[in-house]
């Protein structure tokens, strides 16, 4: 997002229809990550008792149309972060949402800033057992959040939980469908594998996080501070996060590249025995989020196709799709040969988003 000059004074407005005529605001800057929304990071000065109130503040802005994540609802990711506040998950704290766009030219919500560290791609410069505790932490967290009282928060009301493996696969099949330009072989193999083998979900109906990966939760030192992203969440079966999850954990990148991070049986033993869930049916599971993020991978690509979008990541991760529908099949033991179809951007835009993106000489 470009920080135009009036930016600051029209937040500042409306800041101080939340708070004060005396507000202002300090240091609003753009965060540079992640691709689900925009983030910007703030400071609001208050004065109080004859001193200025700091409170570091986080704002989050609906992503431009057409998004990665369509549709993208602000109102549900508040609704579902306020009914968390109380519970034994760490959220940051929400304080408003502006849902008309008409501030900001988008939908946008405001939260208090959690201390933490994030590690997305790089390793933790931590000792030893600080990155064993911070991997039990992280699935404790995730524990924690399949053992929300649904009732009690009020989440229920997301979803009854009933055929949530349908819906996520009729999901994001509509979603292939939506943006592939032409047949797509390998990845449409892949969803009638899943549809062929689909298990008997997990007996206990949980609160899902849908993007349960390590570079969604911060620490202080091996524990963790606060979770993030909660776009995709739905009420169904807890070992859809176990999925995706597993799928993340054999990148090496973030926590997983510390040579002490536990294995992937290790975590999931760990899991277990705090939640009280079984883990089952691993490579079913496992396959499932590979489609999941071949889809997501895919409309990055046709984003990219499109015009909609310059990012060069999402021209990197298109490269994904390939890949996570290969993985799919090996899972479900599918190895015959197929094409996989128009995955990528075609020639001439890669070139185009290349060129913008190469440093002047």
């Amino acid at each position: 997002m470009t920080l135009d000059g009036n930016m600051a004074e029209r937040l500042t407005a409306w800041l101080r229809t939340q708070l004060s005529d005396d507000v202002r605001v300090e240091g609003l800057d753009r965060v540079d990550f992640g691709h689900s929304a925009e983030m910007m990071v703030l400071t609001v000065v208050t004065p109080r008792a004859g001193q200025a109130a700091r409170k570091d503040l986080v704002l989050r802005l609906r992503p431009k149309p057409p998004a990665l994540l369509e549709p993208y609802d602000l109102a549900r990711q508040f609704t579902i972060l306020r009914a968390l506040e109380n519970t034994a998950v760490p959220v940051p704290r929400v304080l408003w949402l502006e849902d008309t766009g008409d501030i900001l030219g988008r939908p946008f919500l405001v939260m208090q800033r959690v201390d933490g560290d994030v590690y997305e791609m790089e390793a933790p410069s931590a000792a030893d057992a600080t990155v064993v505790r911070m991997c039990q932490s992280l699935v404790e967290q995730l524990a924690a959040i399949h053992s929300v009282d649904l009732q009690q928060t009020g989440l229920h009301t997301l979803d009854d939980g009933r055929a949530h493996l349908d819906r996520e696969l009729n999901r994001w099949a509509a979603e292939m469908d939506r943006v592939k330009r032409d047949s797509l072989p390998a990845l449409q193999r892949l969803l009638r594998a899943l549809r062929d083998s689909k298990p008997e979900p997990c007996a206990r109906v949980t609160l899902v996080h849908g993007d349960a990966k390590p570079g969604n939760f911060a620490f202080i030192g091996g524990e963790v501070s606060a979770v993030f992203d909660w776009e995709m969440t739905t009420v169904g079966d807890p070992l859809t996060d176990i999925g995706w999850l597993e799928l993340l954990w054999m990148q090496p990148v973030g926590i997983t590249s510390h040579p002490a991070a536990l294995t992937i049986d290790e975590l999931l033993a760990h899991y277990e025995a705090t939640s009280g869930i079984r883990v089952e049916n691993r490579s079913w599971y496992r396959a499932f989020n590979a489609y999941k993020m071949a889809v997501i991978c895919l409309i990055g690509a046709m984003l990219v196709d499109g015009g909609h979008s310059d990012d060069q990541k999402l021209m990197l991760a298109a490269y994904g799709t390939s890949l996570l529908t290969q993985v799919g099949l090996s899972e479900l033991g599918i190895d015959e040969p197929l094409d996989d179809g128009p995955v990528l951007p075609r020639e001439e835009r890669i070139q185009q988003v290349q060129a913008q993106a190469a440093p002047a000489s």
